[in-house]
Formats: C-alpha cells, structure tokens, sequence
C-alpha cells in the first residue's frame, strides 16, 4: 500500500514563511509528476506547484516567486516552501504524486493523495 503523509502546516502570519514536507511509504518502483495542491475555504482545489520527474517544475500564477517545489526521489520526499504569505494563502494542502508500482508481479501507475495539512495566514 502506498501512502503520503504531509507534515509542516500550520498558522504563520502574513509575510511569514512555511515548509511543508510530504513522504511517501510503500513499494513504490519510481516516482513520476509529483506536486502540492490546495483548497481554500469554500472553493475547489487547485494546482499550486508540480515537479517532474526530470525537475522540470510548474507554479500557479499566484505563488510563482514566493514558493520552491523541490524533491528528494531517494527519500521519497516531495516538499514546498512558501515564503511571503498572505492571508489567501490560505487552505487546506494536499501533496499527490504518480507513482509506478508493482502489484502481484504487474507494474502499473498509481496516483496517490496525501491526507492533508492546514495552512493558516493571519495576523
């Protein structure tokens, strides 16, 4: 079984930063796209930022210069630093990954979530 659990979420307040941090466990073979979403309050979520496999990374328009994607496959860490919070910075954050595995001798992709970590920006 292959799971993600992010750690590092907290309050912080405007203009602060924050690290969260995502590991994964299980049999996993290789990690492809990895990334962190979010959702705020009463809305849908959203790609925050992705890395891919070869380190190649995507932000949203709204973070680009104030959060760093990075990744560590030999850990099996993905993890997002986000500096010059503002209070829609707020939300719920989820890390995802697509990983490659091997079931009963089958390899196939798998997209697995995390379960989640708050991120609260306020004075």
């Amino acid at each position: 079984q292959v799971q993600l659990v992010e750690s590092g979420g907290g309050l912080v307040q405007p203009g602060g930063s924050l690290r969260l941090s995502c590991a994964a466990s299980g049999s996993i073979v290789s990690f492809n796209t990895m990334g962190w979403y979010r959702q705020p309050p009463g809305k849908e979520r959203e790609l925050v930022a992705a890395i891919l496999s070869g380190g190649s990374t995507n932000y949203a328009d709204s973070v680009k210069g104030r959060f760093t994607i990075s990744r560590d496959n030999a850990k099996k860490t993905v993890s997002l630093q986000m500096n010059s919070l503002k209070p829609e910075d707020t939300a719920v954050y989820y890390c995802n990954a697509h990983v490659r595995i091997v079931a009963s001798g089958v390899p196939r992709n798998l997209e697995v979530w995390g379960q989640g970590t708050l991120v609260t920006v306020s004075s």
